[in-house]
C-alpha cells in the first residue's frame, strides 16, 4: 500500500515538462492495448496515470493549461504509438511523398491530441477530491472521444473501447451501449484505479472491476447462448490477390493483376456470391474494356453475382468526375453501382486544395483529381441472398453511421489495407469492422487486397479468415443476422444516457 501511494504521489508531483513528458510516455504505453498486441492493462493503467497527473495539474498555478498540456501530450503518445502505421502511405511513391510524411503524422497527430487536450482542461474546471472527480473525467474524456469522431468528416480510429480486442466477452456489450459508450466505462475503470494510490481508496476501482466481471460474464453467457447460424444456400468465395500497392497503378501488370482475379474466383468450388476487394481491377477498366465485362459475365453465368471495388469516371458536359466506387454484378442483370460516401482527408481528396497544392500537398492515389463523393450508404437487393449494404474500406469506421434506413442483411467490406502497412494497421481495421458487427448484430464479409480477408458474425466471432500478405481463396457460408440490437434501434442515445446518468452521479457524489 505505501509503495502504491508513494508512487501515486510522485506522479502527482510532476510539473512543468516532466509531467508533459510523463503524459506522452503514459500515452504511448496505453497504445499497447490496441491491435495487434491487445495488452488491455496498459491503456487502462496509462488513464489511471493520466487521473493523476490532472490531480497534480489541479494543484499548479494556472490548471486549466496544464490540464490541457498533460491530456494533449497523453493522446499525443498515444496516437503516435498507435497510428502509426500510417506513415505507410507515403512510402508507396517516396519520391512524391515521402517528404509529406513527418509533416503529416506530426499534424495529425498532434490535431487529434487537441480533442483530448480540451477534454482534460473541461474537467480540471469542473475537478474537485474524491471519486466524483473519476466520472468528470471521464464524461469529458469520453464526450471529447465523440467529437473526434464527428467533427471535420470525423477519425474515430483506436477508441479506447478497442482496447477491449482480446476480449470478445467484453465487447458484447457495444451491443446495447456502442463503442462510445464502452470507451466511456473503460476511461472510467482506468481513472478509479487511481483511488488505489490513496489510503482506503479502493470502493471506486472495487466497483468498477465488478461491473466489467459482469460485463465479461454477460458477454460470454451471450455468446454461448447464440451460436453462429448460417444462410442456407449462400456460399462466398472472398479472393484476396495480394498485390503490392505499387504494381496496383502501373499498366504493366494491368493483365496480370486482372487476370489473378479471374484466377482465384474460377478455383474449384461452387460460390454463389464472389467478393473482390477494394479497387480490384485496374484503374477504371469497367469504363475502357467492354471485354473485361465480358470475362465477368462468364464468370458469374446463370446462378452467381460478383461484388467488387472499381475506380470509375462519370462523363458530364462539363468535367469529370472520379468514383471510388462498388460494383455488383448479378445474373441477367446490369450492374448496380455504389459510390464511395466518405472519403479519406489526403488518400481520396485534400481539403482546402486550392490552397495546400500550391505548397505541395496532394493526395496520396494516382491522379491529381480527388474523388467525389456518393450520396449515403445504401441497402440494395441481391438474387438469392440477403440484402447488403457496402462499405468501401474507412466507412466501416464510424459507429452509427453504417446504415441507412432500410436494414440489411449483411454487410460487405471491400478495403485495400496494403496502404496501412504490414502489421498494426490491417489487424486494427480488422478490429473496427468486428465491433461494427458486434453493435449493428449484423456479420460482415471483409475483402482486403493483401489481408485480412474474413467472414465475421453478428456477435464479431471470425468464423473463417485469410491471413495477411497470403494470396488465396476464402470460401465460407455467410452468418445469419441477429435481431436488431438495442444499439442499432437506438444508436448514441444509450451513450448519452450513460453520460447524463454518470453527471448525475457526480453532481451528488461531489455534494457529499
Amino acid at each position: 500500500m505505501s509503495f502504491l501511494t508513494g508512487s501515486g504521489d510522485w506522479v502527482t508531483g510532476l510539473s512543468g515538462w516532466r509531467r508533459a513528458g510523463f503524459a506522452f510516455a503514459c500515452g504511448g504505453v496505453s497504445a499497447l492495448g490496441f491491435a495487434p498486441v491487445e495488452f488491455f492493462p496498459a491503456s487502462l493503467l496509462g488513464f489511471t496515470a493520466l487521473l493523476l497527473l490532472l490531480d497534480g495539474a489541479d494543484k499548479s498555478r494556472h490548471p486549466m493549461g496544464a490540464a490541457f498540456l498533460s491530456g494533449w501530450a497523453f493522446a499525443f503518445g498515444q496516437f503516435a504509438v498507435g497510428l502509426h502505421w500510417i506513415g505507410y502511405a507515403f512510402l508507396v511513391d517516396p519520391s512524391a511523398h515521402l517528404w509529406q510524411m513527418p509533416f503529416a503524422l506530426v499534424i495529425l497527430t498532434s490535431g487529434l491530441a487537441l480533442f483530448a487536450g480540451i477534454g482534460c482542461a473541461l474537467a480540471i474546471y469542473f475537478w474537485q477530491d474524491g471519486p466524483a472527480r473519476f466520472l468528470v473525467f471521464a464524461i469529458l474524456y469520453a464526450a471529447s472521444e465523440w467529437l473526434r469522431g464527428h467533427l471535420f468528416t470525423g477519425f474515430p480510429w483506436n477508441l479506447q473501447a478497442y482496447g477491449w480486442g482480446a476480449s470478445l466477452s467484453i465487447l458484447q456489450c457495444m451491443s446495447v451501449i456502442g463503442a462510445y459508450g464502452l470507451s466511456f466505462l473503460t476511461i472510467l475503470l482506468g481513472a478509479s484505479l487511481a483511488g488505489a494510490a490513496r489510503p482506503g481508496g479502493w470502493k471506486a476501482p472495487a466497483v468498477m472491476l465488478t461491473l466489467f466481471a459482469l460485463l465479461w460474464a454477460g458477454g460470454a453467457m451471450r455468446l454461448a447462448a447464440n451460436p453462429t447460424q448460417t444462410v442456407a444456400d449462400v456460399r462466398l468465395r472472398i479472393v484476396q490477390p495480394d498485390i503490392p500497392q505499387r504494381e496496383k497503378d502501373r499498366a504493366e501488370f494491368y493483365a496480370r493483376n486482372w487476370q489473378r482475379l479471374l484466377t482465384l474466383s474460377a478455383a474449384p468450388g461452387n460460390p454463389s456470391m464472389i467478393i473482390w476487394p477494394e479497387a480490384a481491377p485496374p484503374p477504371l477498366m469497367f469504363n475502357r474494356s467492354a471485354s473485361a465485362l465480358d470475362e465477368i459475365t462468364l464468370l458469374t453465368g446463370a446462378r452467381r453475382s460478383l461484388i467488387t471495388g472499381a475506380t470509375r469516371v462519370l462523363r458530364t458536359s462539363d468535367n469529370l468526375s472520379f468514383y471510388n466506387s462498388l460494383f455488383i454484378f448479378g445474373p441477367g442483370a446490369a450492374p448496380v453501382v455504389y459510390d464511395k460516401f466518405h472519403l479519406v482527408p489526403f488518400g481520396e481528396y485534400v481539403p482546402f486544395a486550392n490552397i495546400l497544392n500550391h505548397i505541395g500537398i496532394t493526395k496520396l492515389t494516382d491522379g491529381q483529381e480527388g474523388f467525389a463523393s456518393g450520396d449515403g450508404p445504401h441497402t440494395y437487393k441481391l438474387t438469392g441472398a440477403p440484402a447488403v449494404t457496402p462499405l468501401i474500406c474507412y466507412e466501416i469506421i464510424f459507429p452509427g453511421a453504417v446504415t441507412s434506413g432500410q436494414r440489411p442483411g449483411w454487410f460487405v467490406n471491400v478495403t485495400d489495407d496494403s496502404w496501412f502497412g504490414p502489421w498494426a494497421g490491417p489487424y486494427q481495421h480488422l478490429l473496427i469492422a468486428r465491433a461494427r458487427a458486434i453493435e449493428e448484430a449484423l456479420p460482415v464479409a471483409r475483402a482486403a487486397n493483401t489481408g485480412i480477408s474474413a467472414v465475421i458474425d453478428p456477435f464479431g466471432r471470425i468464423t473463417a479468415q485469410l491471413e495477411l500478405g497470403k494470396m488465396g481463396d476464402l470460401d465460407a457460408r455467410l452468418p445469419q443476422a441477429a435481431p436488431p440490437s438495442t444499439y442499432a434501434r437506438f444508436g448514441d442515445l444509450m451513450f448519452a444516457l450513460l453520460l447524463v446518468t454518470a453527471t448525475v452521479l457526480a453532481f451528488v457524489l461531489g455534494r457529499k
